[in-house]
C-alpha cells in the first residue's frame, strides 16, 4: 500500500562536499548530510537526480558568468536535467544593476547572462536579497520538493 503523506519520511538535505561555505538548515524541519552530488550544492535525500540547487555568492556568479562562462554552462546543462533546478544568488537583483559587485563586469552584461541561463537552460535564477534569505529560501525550496516527489 503506498504510504500517506502523513508517513513520508523526515527530509534530509544533502550539501554537496565541494561546498565550501554551506548553509545551516533548521534541524527541527531537516537533517542535513555531506555528500557528493552529481550537479549542484544542495539536494534531498532521494531526489539527488530531481531536484538541485545551485549556490552563487554575487561575486562568485558575476565571476562565474562573466569569467567562466564554459565550466558554468557544463553545470548548467547538468541542472537542466533534473526536474527542478534553480541557482539562488544571495544577493538582490538591485546589486546587480548597481553594480555593488567586485570586478568590471558591466551590470547589463551580468543581468544578460542570468536571462540567458533562463532562456537556453530553462534553470531560473532567484536573487534572494542575502545569504541569509537564501538559505531560507533553499531549505524551503528542497522541503517543497520533498513533499511532492518523495515516497
Amino acid at each position: 500500500m503506498p504510504s500517506s503523506r502523513s508517513e513520508r519520511r523526515p527530509t534530509t538535505i544533502i550539501i554537496d562536499t565541494r561546498e565550501q561555505e554551506p548553509y545551516s538548515f533548521d534541524p527541527l524541519l531537516a537533517a542535513a548530510v555531506r555528500r557528493a552530488l552529481p550537479a549542484g550544492d544542495y539536494s534531498v535525500d532521494g531526489l539527488d537526480g530531481i531536484v538541485a540547487v545551485e549556490r552563487k555568492s554575487l561575486d562568485d556568479f558575476v565571476s562565474t558568468v562573466i569569467h567562466n562562462r564554459s565550466r558554468f554552462r557544463a553545470e548548467l546543462q547538468k541542472l537542466a536535467e533534473h526536474r527542478a533546478a534553480c541557482v539562488v544568488v544571495e544577493a538582490g537583483l538591485m546589486d546587480v544593476l548597481q553594480a555593488r559587485f567586485r570586478g568590471r563586469a558591466h551590470p547589463n552584461a551580468v543581468l544578460g547572462n542570468a536571462l540567458s541561463i533562463v532562456l537556453d537552460f530553462r534553470v531560473p535564477v532567484f536573487f534572494c536579497g542575502s545569504r541569509q534569505a537564501a538559505c531560507r529560501f533553499t531549505q524551503a525550496y528542497m522541503l517543497a520538493a520533498h513533499t511532492r516527489w518523495s515516497v
